[in-house]
């Protein structure tokens, strides 16, 4: 926290020290110190940014940053280049969780779910997950896919209705559109009937959430907090971490997640965007209860309420499995990051790597992790939407696909409106489906969780589902991408430059 204080102070003094310079009559000496004061200044961030012992293109970009754009990219640096914030950020509640989820652990160990019916690469990920984690594996959890919005909201809102004894919502984005307002309805009469309802939703991720729907919700007896709101995390940076999570958990029996937030746009109804092409989990079994730990882990966090050691929070409810699930979530709040867990996906792959996601922005981990398994001949299939939601976004997508192609991965443009499923399919018997997308702001700034089934029926849908996906693709052919014109590689080459925080 010293830190942050004397990078704001060295803001404010450059910030005097320019209007000073540019916008006073002080004489030539004057303005040769402000210069020397401005210089010694970058001098020292810039042997600070040394020791942190970043990646060399990482320090040596930043350090080009910080020399060529004065002022303006200092306060860049400041807000999207300093990730090791989350360190000290969020050590608390890092160190809470983890502690918890080990006694819970420690409980369960002797109902050890026996993987041996597991494949090799199955069983290899399963091990490792469950060691660095702190998560369990287990065979008592039913996966159910949910396509699109339609069907996605119809469950959800059949299954809020039939709510019992309580309703957790986390979610990162809510609008007070006609769904928003259908939902928070639904929460608001069920608490009228003596449903305890908790909802937190991300302060950046939902801005458009109106403060009268907050109060009405409130006021119908909804606990409703907001994560890291903006005012109060500007000056330590928290309003760059956000919550990525989807999660609902009614009566520790029912829980969802995935990639659909609640607002209009989820169910094809925004003219600008047009149709939403998505994935959802509905789980019922004992994977809710690892879900529902993730849900009060932030909820504590948000609230001050500590549940976890509720028992009727935290009991397992399991039925007969069809395959094996595993919840992991990862954040500031975990010493892993989803990057970890995906790239122990595709290393064990032996046959096939599906991958469907908005944002391709691999770290290199990744990147050399799917061309290794392509050159080993393994069928690796990447899908992104031709449009994407971002200048940015969409051109630094494309900018990663000249060395995946050269590699021998096959690059499907979706054409039929935006795709925003988070999908990983290995082997035809191996997936994940969940919040993280491929990108460095889903592995390194937000929290996310994501559900992995292993011989689960529900992997089954997901193949047809992407096989249907592929049929409203095209292919990107390599002759074709080569000989786009040099605008086009501009933008790709200027937004690759944001990368790192996309």
């Amino acid at each position: 926290m010293k830190k942050r204080r004397v990078d704001f102070i060295f803001l404010f003094i450059m910030l005097v020290s320019s209007y000073l310079f540019f916008f006073t009559d002080l004489s030539k000496e004057w303005k040769i110190a402000l210069v020397t004061l401005y210089a010694v200044l970058i001098f020292i961030s810039i042997y600070s940014l040394m020791l942190e012992n970043r990646t060399p293109h990482s320090t040596l970009l930043w350090m080009y940053v910080l020399f060529f754009f004065p002022v303006v990219g200092y306060i860049f640096y400041l807000y999207s280049g300093q990730l090791y914030l989350k360190g000290y950020l969020f050590k608390s509640k890092r160190m809470n969780n983890r502690e918890t989820l080990k006694r819970m652990t420690e409980k369960e160990k002797e109902a050890k779910i026996d993987l041996s019916s597991l494949s090799p690469h199955q069983r290899s990920f399963a091990e490792y997950s469950e060691r660095v984690s702190f998560t369990k594996v287990n065979n008592g959890t039913k996966a159910r896919v949910l396509k699109n919005g339609q069907e996605t909201f119809s469950e959800i809102t059949a299954s809020l209705k039939n709510a019992k004894h309580f309703i957790h919502m986390e979610y990162y984005m809510i609008h007070s559109d006609k769904l928003g307002k259908e939902i928070m309805s639904l929460l608001i009469e069920k608490a009228k009937e003596g449903v305890e309802v908790r909802f937190t939703f991300d302060t950046v991720g939902s801005i458009s959430l109106s403060g009268s729907d907050v109060k009405e919700l409130r006021d119908s007896g909804v606990k409703v907090y907001a994560f890291s709101p903006i005012k109060s995390g500007f000056f330590n940076q928290k309003f760059n971490f956000r919550n990525h999570r989807k999660i609902i958990v009614i009566d520790g029996e029912v829980g969802f997640v995935g990639g659909l937030n609640i607002g209009m746009e989820y169910l094809g109804e925004n003219k600008e965007i047009g149709f939403w092409r998505d994935t959802h989990l509905k789980l019922v079994g004992e994977s809710v209860q690892t879900l529902h730990a993730v849900f009060l882990f932030d909820w504590e966090y948000v609230s001050g309420e500590n549940l976890i050691i509720e028992e009727r929070y935290t009991k397992t409810v399991s039925t007969s499995g069809d395959g094996f699930t595993q919840i992991i979530a990862t954040g500031p709040d975990t010493h892993e990051n989803m990057s970890e867990y995906y790239y122990a996906m595709i290393a064990c792959a032996t046959k096939s790597i599906w991958i469907s996601t908005p944002y391709l922005v691999p770290n290199e981990t990744i990147r050399t992790a799917l061309r290794v398994a392509a050159k080993k001949g393994i069928d690796v299939r990447i899908m992104v939407p031709e449009i994407n939601d971002g200048f940015l976004t969409q051109y630094a997508t494309r900018s990663y696909f000249g060395e995946l192609i050269r590699s021998g991965i096959e690059i499907y443009s979706y054409q039929k409106g935006f795709m925003h499923q988070k999908i990983v399919i290995i082997d035809d018997d191996f997936a994940s489906v969940g919040t993280a997308n491929m990108d460095m702001r889903s592995f390194h700034l937000n929290f996310e969780v994501n559900a992995f089934l292993m011989n689960s029926k529900a992997i089954q849908d997901l193949i047809k589902h992407f096989e249907e996906d592929m049929e409203d693709s095209e292919l990107i052919k390599p002759v074709a991408f080569y000989k786009r014109g040099l605008i086009e590689r501009s933008k790709e080459s200027f937004a690759r430059l944001f990368s790192g925080i996309l």
